[in-house]
């Protein structure tokens, strides 16, 4: 059966795509593309990100294209991902920062957009920091918010520095995996 791929609904290709057909995935890219691609870029300010932002999801799109269930359209769906792409990679950036230059202080977002979607990465691993059990967040908070060493938490919480170190073990996990589980729909 022979498509007119262009008058067919997002919905319509999804569906197709899902059935490994190519063509409806190229007419998805299509249809898309750009508009994804100045959705990062307003985010990323870099259009070589924002085009390696767009091509990861497409790429992922069609490799987990018989896993995904859409419960709203698919441009909500796509634009969404986007998002959480765009902030994966912010993510990034900044871990590099800090990796670069742990003592000094990270520069904040250059758009108004970035410092939004900063803002909300931080308060997604505030929360899940919070789930943490209260020990664990404790020395968490230590840490990284009143930045003492592990000697320090060791006689703040009267346990061993291998306790302390055990905790922030257990703390970076729970939140990577999260971020993993925000950053991969």
């Amino acid at each position: 059966m022979m498509h007119s791929y262009s008058l067919l609904s997002a919905e319509d290709l999804l569906q197709l795509m899902q059935q490994d057909d190519a063509e409806a995935f190229k007419e998805l890219y299509t249809r898309y593309w750009l508009r994804l691609l100045i959705s990062a870029q307003k985010r990323l300010q870099q259009r070589e990100a924002a085009e390696e932002a767009v091509q990861t999801l497409f790429e992922g799109l069609w490799k987990n294209r018989r896993q995904i269930h859409i419960h709203t359209s698919l441009e909500n769906y796509l634009f969404a991902s986007i998002r959480y792409i765009v902030l994966r990679m912010l993510y990034q950036q900044m871990q590099q920062q800090l990796s670069i230059d742990h003592a000094g202080s990270l520069e904040a977002p250059e758009s108004p957009e970035q410092q939004v979607l900063m803002k909300d990465l931080h308060q997604y691993i505030e929360q899940v920091v919070q789930t943490l059990p209260e020990r664990c967040r404790r020395v968490y908070q230590l840490s990284r918010h009143e930045f003492k060493t592990h000697k320090e938490i060791a006689e703040l919480m009267g346990i061993s520095e291998k306790t302390v170190e055990n905790h922030l073990t257990k703390a970076l996990q729970v939140i990577k995996t999260r971020l993993h589980q925000l950053f991969y729909l």
